[in-house]
Order: C-alpha cells, then sequence, then structure tokens
C-alpha cells in the first residue's frame, strides 16, 4: 500500500514523503490515526501543490524577516538609566525596555525575539540580537547610558 505520511512516524519518514508499507499497517494505524493518507492520484497532485505553496511562503517570509533585520540592523537604541559608582545599574535593561526604546524609533518587534545572553547591568555599549524567523537575525546597537540625577 502507498501511502502520504501526514505527520513524522519514526522508522517510516517525514511528513509529505510518499512510502510504502504492508496493508494492515496503512489501514489499520496510519490511516484511522489521522498519520497518512492513501496515495491516489489526486492526493499526490496535492500534495506536490501544497510543497510549492509552502516553499513560496517561506521564501517570503525570510525576505520579510531579511528586510526587517536590514532595517534593525541600522538602529542605534539609547536606554538611560540611574547608576551608582563606577555604571552599575539599579536594576538591569530588560527585554521590554529594549522593546519600547525600538518602537519609539519605528520599528514594531516583539520582545519576546529579543534575545540577551546575560543581563544588562551596568552603561556602556551593547550588540543585542532579535531572532526573526526562518534563520534570520537582526543585531541592534544599545548604548546603556547614565540618567542625569534629577
Amino acid at each position: 500500500m502507498r501511502i502520504i505520511l501526514r505527520e513524522e512516524v519514526p522508522s517510516l519518514g517525514k511528513s509529505g514523503e510518499v512510502v510504502t508499507v504492508k496493508d494492515g499497517y496503512g489501514r489499520n494505524y496510519l490511516l484511522p490515526q489521522g498519520l497518512a493518507l492513501l496515495a491516489t492520484e489526486h492526493n499526490v497532485k496535492q500534495l506536490e501543490h501544497q510543497k510549492k505553496v509552502i516553499t513560496a511562503r517561506n521564501a517570503k517570509l525570510q525576505k520579510d524577516a531579511q528586510s526587517v533585520a536590514d532595517v534593525i540592523g541600522k538602529l542605534e537604541v539609547r536606554i538611560e538609566r540611574q547608576a551608582g559608582e563606577g555604571g552599575k545599574l539599579f536594576g538591569s535593561v530588560s527585554t521590554r525596555d529594549i522593546e519600547e526604546a525600538v518602537n519609539k524609533k519605528g520599528v514594531t518587534i516583539d520582545r519576546k525575539k529579543i534575545v540577551i545572553e546575560n543581563p544588562i547591568k551596568s552603561t556602556g555599549e551593547y550588540t543585542v540580537d532579535v531572532k526573526l524567523g526562518q534563520g534570520v537575525t537582526g543585531k541592534i546597537k544599545l548604548i546603556v547610558a547614565e540618567a542625569a540625577p534629577a
């Protein structure tokens, strides 16, 4: 029996592959569980069409992510915080702070995509990664400065 896998099945194949299995395994397990479809001529053509659509969508998403990464790469974000002796901050700079500062510059990003390896607890210049999806990572130049005393 030839089937098209809808999901990855261990020791059988990945989603979207056309594989041959024994009739009982396909009819009694794979088809009722929704893990596979019969590999009819219509289903195979539909699978090829879906692969093309997914490939085109992924290419568009990657292009969009790369354009956002280019815009982000040119940004220089400045955040001012109260600091003590030696430039140590009272608290730290969070992803929410970075998100707000970037949004003020006119670029919308989600704070969940901002990656801070170590907490930012002192003044200085930092490079912060933003994971935009599709394997694209943007870098923001972040300047943490001491706020003027009130």
